[in-house]
């Protein structure tokens, strides 16, 4: 039955890294196989000889002499354990996404435009370079990128100038996204999983990260492309729609960096800081846009007539479901394979295969190596599966330097490869950017950042 099992995962694995080309939306086969796999270990679960304990992260004790109820009951404890931690995740994004959402709907990201100021395309390739690294990290990469090539869409005419931005823009996006808790969906898993604090994070991860969009973007700008200045472009647009729209952007932002300091303070999961930065976001919102202060639908002509003026159940409306139903579907379907303590198994057999490179990770011994190739296969598969197996793999405690470096290496290694990561695709989606010519033009500038980063950060993992 393990095989069976095995067998689904990989087939639906293999259907997400290929949606591009078999036109079916990545979330429909990450569904299906988290049902089939978690329907066939109820099917079976008298057959399997082990059990992995997540909460404890070891294996229960006699597990195969069991009765089938008490195998039973194991199992749906188990299920709900993973659901509650798969949806502080989920309900953690719907919020930021929300709070995105309000800013746009007040127009708030064409404050950012005002702050480019110059023609010349190396010094507005080092405005956005930045820009990227820096919003990544707030309001997280995916939408840092579709902000920053929206305002780049309407500055740079020539599409042939635009997507060699935009392939710097992807590689900066992920850079920042890796050393805040809030800028990379894995990165937040970590961090939601206790397994990194935020104070550490920025303490292993800044200057690794920083240099990983730094050297890139210096080669990038001694490269034809960026030499000379851009045509002017006269654009009424530049100007924002909406008298609230700087007060709504910082208010925003302030509200999602808040969440680290919530937690921090209370201890309290982030997804309740994050509610509470959203709630405080909203009220402004519905006061600014003369709207009926409501957050939920009731059922009344009065609501009715007001809906649809409201800016939070328009930005409701606008956030990515299709994201937050992929993330459940592959992260259930990898509890799965953890529950049955294949992936405690694979770990164990990587850690006794691989080869050390360079300085052994604490704990138990865990090779460079494996990071690093965990790194480069997220440029290939997605990097969501490939951490959430690491969190069921390995068992180092909080904020071991392996974490970090895990974190690092999923953030920034989709870099290298247009479909490895959220803000490649939608880029490539925005810009119609072609595979091939990213692969030839882009990822060896990625590759280089990606390789300076982690040499960084095995030199400051040393300092800690």
């Amino acid at each position: 039955m393990e095989t069976v099992i095995i067998l689904i995962f990989a087939l639906g694995y293999l259907a997400i890294t290929v949606e591009h080309s078999i036109k079916i939306d990545k979330l429909i086969p990450a569904l299906v196989m988290m049902a089939i796999c978690w329907a066939l270990i109820a099917l079976g679960i008298d057959s399997f000889p082990q059990w992995f304990d997540s909460a404890n992260h070891g294996l229960v004790d006699g597990f195969a002499n069991l009765g089938h109820d008490s195998k039973m009951h194991i199992m749906e404890e188990t299920l709900l354990h993973h659901l509650g931690k798969t949806a502080e995740i989920l309900v953690f994004l719907l919020g930021a996404m929300t709070i995105v959402e309000i800013i746009d709907y007040f127009d708030g990201f064409s404050t950012i435009k005002g702050f480019i100021k110059t023609n010349s395309k190396r010094r507005i390739l080092w405005i956005f370079a930045i820009l990227a690294f820096i919003l990544s990290a707030i309001i997280d990469n995916l939408t840092a990128t579709i902000v920053l090539i929206s305002i780049l869409q309407k500055i740079v005419k020539e599409r042939d100038v635009r997507i060699w931005y935009a392939g710097l823009i992807i590689i900066a996006a992920n850079a920042g996204g890796a050393w805040s808790p809030i800028g990379d969906v894995t990165t937040t898993m970590l961090w939601i999983g206790n397994k990194v604090t935020s104070g550490k994070l920025f303490m292993y991860l800044f200057v690794p990260s920083l240099l990983c969009m730094i050297v890139p973007t210096l080669i990038a700008s001694f490269m034809p492309a960026f030499k000379g200045n851009l045509e002017k472009v006269e654009d009424d647009s530049d100007k924002p729609k909406n008298k609230f729209s700087s007060t709504m952007l910082y208010l925003g932002l302030g509200g999602i960096i808040s969440v680290p300091i919530f937690k921090t303070v209370t201890h309290l999961p982030p997804y309740v800081g994050m509610m509470l930065a959203l709630g405080i976001v909203a009220i402004f919102a519905e006061i600014y846009s003369n709207s009926k202060f409501a957050l939920s639908q009731i059922e009344s002509e009065e609501h009715q007539e007001h809906a649809s003026h409201s800016p939070v159940h328009h930005s409701l409306s606008k956030i990515e479901l299709p994201s937050i139903l992929f993330f459940l579907g592959i992260l259930m379907a990898v509890a799965a394979l953890e529950s049955l303590g294949i992936l405690f198994g694979f770990a164990g057999t990587l850690q006794e295969t691989m080869p050390m490179l360079g300085t052994e990770l604490h704990g138990e011994g865990v090779s460079d190596l494996v990071v690093l190739l965990l790194g480069i296969g997220s440029a290939v598969i997605d990097n969501v599966p490939l951490v959430a197996a690491s969190l069921g793999m390995f068992s180092e405690p909080i904020d071991n330097e392996l974490w970090h470096f895990i974190a690092y290496s999923a953030g920034t290694g989709g870099s290298m490869l247009i479909i490895g990561s959220a803000a490649g695709v939608v880029a490539m989606g925005m810009e119609k950017i072609d595979f091939f010519w990213y692969l030839k033009k882009i990822a060896w500038l990625a590759f280089v950042g990606f390789i300076v980063g982690a040499a960084a950060f095995m030199i400051t993992r040393t300092l800690f």
